[in-house]
């Protein structure tokens, strides 16, 4: 797994994450970080990759990268594409209706931005 872009910036006691997929920033206020517990989902709204709370105490805060939201152009549903499925390549199959699915990505050479 990749590192996540932590950074407290404390006059505004917001957390700014960084995307691991997109490196977009996600700023969280203590507000919303006490709404989240262990196990709840962060959705990063430029590439719709899903994080997993993994910690969250004070100063202790950590996500893990579960996918990213994407779209079968064959059968139009909708499924994560994973890290373990990124490691095999640009081509990952439908979970749906099986179609091999092209993956583009945008910006950055690593998993960043999957559009089908």
């Amino acid at each position: 797994m990749r590192p996540l872009g932590l950074n407290y910036n404390d006059p505004m006691s917001i957390l700014e994450i960084e995307c691991p997929v997109c490196g977009e920033t996600l700023e969280l206020t203590d507000d919303d970080r006490s709404e989240l517990q262990v196990g709840d989902a962060i959705v990063c709204e430029s590439c719709n990759a899903e994080m997993e709370v993994t910690r969250n105490g004070g100063d202790d805060f950590d996500l893990e990268l579960l996918g990213i939201l994407t779209t079968c152009p064959n059968c139009g549903e909708e499924f994560d594409v994973t890290e373990e499925m990124l490691e095999q390549g640009n081509t990952v199959s439908c979970p749906h209706c099986q179609a091999r699915i092209e993956l583009e990505f945008e910006d950055s050479p690593g998993p960043g931005n999957a559009s089908a």
